[in-house]
Order: C-alpha cells, then sequence, then structure tokens
C-alpha cells in the first residue's frame, strides 16, 4: 500500500500508526497474501500476514466495548434489550455502513482473482477489514484508542440516530428474535436450508427456507433472498416472525406456549 494511502487512511481514523505492518495487515485479504506467496515473495517457510486473525481479535474488542457503552448508558434496559441493541451495532449491516464512510474498501489489499470479481464492494471483505483495523487500532494504541474510534466511528452515530430515549429497540437480528420466541414457549427450533444460489461469482443471489416444523402453524416454510446467506436467512426469519404475529389469538398461543406451560 503507498504511502500517501496509509496517510489517507490513518486521517479518517484520527490515529497515526507506530507500527505501519499492522495497519497494512489489516487491510491485506488471504488472496493477496497467498498470491504473494505463490509468486515467492517472501521466504518459503514464511507465511505472510493476512487480516483474519486481526479481525478475530478486532470482533472481541468491538464487542466489549460496545457492550460497556450500552451497559453504562442504558442501565434502565433488560439483558434481552442490550442484546438486541448490540447485535444491531456489531452487525454486518451497520458496520458495512460504517466501512463505507471510512472508504475502506478503496485501501484493501486483494489478490487479483479476487479484484476482478468485484472484492472491493464485497460486504464480507470490508466488515472483516475494519474488525481487523479495531485490532489494529488497539495492539498499537491500546485500548482507549480502540475504544474511542469504535465509540466515535461506531457506536454513538448511530445510537444518536435511532434516538432510543424516545423510540422502541427495533429488532434488527430477526433470527435471535425468533429463536428467543420458540424458546420461550417450548417449542422446536426452526429449520434453515440453502436451496439455491445463483448468479457471478461477485454479485451471487442466495435463495434460503425455513421451516417450522410445529402442526399448530400447518408446517409453515418461509423463503428468502439475499445477497449473502446470512441476510437471506435474516429476511426468511422475519417472514416466520410475521407470520406468527399474524397468526389468530388462540392459534399464536398454541404455537407459542406461555414459559410457564412449557
Amino acid at each position: 500500500m503507498k504511502a500517501r494511502d496509509i496517510r489517507a487512511l490513518e486521517q479518517s481514523l484520527e490515529y497515526t500508526f507506530q507500527r505501519q505492518d499492522l495497519i497494512e495487515q489489516a487491510l491485506t485479504h488471504s488472496s493477496q497474501a497467498r498470491e504473494m506467496e505463490a509468486l515467492g515473495a517472501t521466504h518459503p517457510s514464511a507465511r505472510r500476514g493476512d487480516n483474519e486473525q486481526l479481525e478475530f481479535l478486532g470482533d472481541a474488542v468491538l464487542g466489549l466495548v460496545t457492550s460497556e457503552a450500552l451497559f453504562h448508558r442504558f442501565p434502565e434496559f433488560q439483558e434481552g434489550h442490550l442484546s438486541k441493541l448490540r447485535a444491531h451495532l456489531v452487525g454486518q449491516r451497520h458496520l458495512l455502513r460504517a466501512a463505507e464512510q471510512l472508504q475502506i474498501g478503496h485501501y484493501l489489499r486483494l489478490g487479483r482473482g479476487e479484484e476482478k470479481s468485484g472484492g472491493r464492494n464485497k460486504a464480507t471483505l470490508v466488515v472483516d477489514a475494519l474488525e481487523a483495523i479495531v485490532a489494529a487500532l488497539y495492539l498499537d494504541g491500546g485500548w482507549t484508542v480502540a475504544r474511542d474510534f469504535i465509540l466515535r466511528t461506531i457506536v454513538e452515530p448511530e445510537l444518536a440516530h435511532m434516538n432510543l430515549e424516545s423510540t422502541a429497540i427495533p429488532v434488527m437480528d430477526f433470527k435471535s428474535a425468533l429463536q428467543e420466541k420458540l424458546q420461550a414457549g417450548g417449542r422446536k427450533q426452526p429449520v434453515y436450508a440453502l436451496v439455491k444460489e445463483e448468479g457471478p461469482e461477485h454479485k451471487k443471489t442466495f435463495t434460503v427456507e425455513v421451516r417450522l416444523p410445529e402442526p399448530e402453524v400447518a408446517d409453515f416454510v418461509a423463503r428468502a433472498q439475499g445477497p449473502t446467506k446470512k441476510r437471506a436467512e435474516q429476511e426468511a426469519a422475519k417472514q416466520v416472525l410475521e407470520r406468527l404475529a399474524a397468526l389468530p389469538e388462540s392459534q399464536r398461543l398454541r404455537a407459542t406456549k406461555d414459559e410457564s406451560t412449557a
């Protein structure tokens, strides 16, 4: 990555790295690392660093910072509400918006194949890089630097947008909401199945079905599409929740038994 690119990214991050190898690794996709190894750009016994391990660490740091912020900011919220709000703040859809504002895709280091397939615009790659950057900030600058970046860039702008002091917490993680609803009623968990995958590599469409194996809801099946398997599953779970909410009251009670009778 060119020096001017590093400086431009550091300006967006509002931080100057002491170890620039960390930020370079955070932006290096495995496709580029393996390509460089194959070309002999590194010693045969050395494995060129990519951002997968940093992503793992960054995900943990992001989760802890977000949990701590919500714990202190909303002491009146129950654990379930806090969990749903955290799931939204650290979920791919929201992180993608934050990554796009920082133009992370512009700085990615990709292999030629991933570059040709539109890797710079792939949500998973961009979000993974953002989480790896969080880890790089943590390793280079410590907890305070990482926390301040997460709060300033990811948490606080979204909380201000949601205005939770005057509105209810929206359900963002429909799969978890469905699981909790069925567990509360002592019902069987839904079954998800990928039924179709089509389109070019850089623009695939996934079709997922979710089935409720319960006679009370007539073995209801929902089907949804999305640019990723996870997105399709979320949309299918949303359809099931809407179906349960639309059931007649007596049938709804049978489909989701009260916890006290489970």
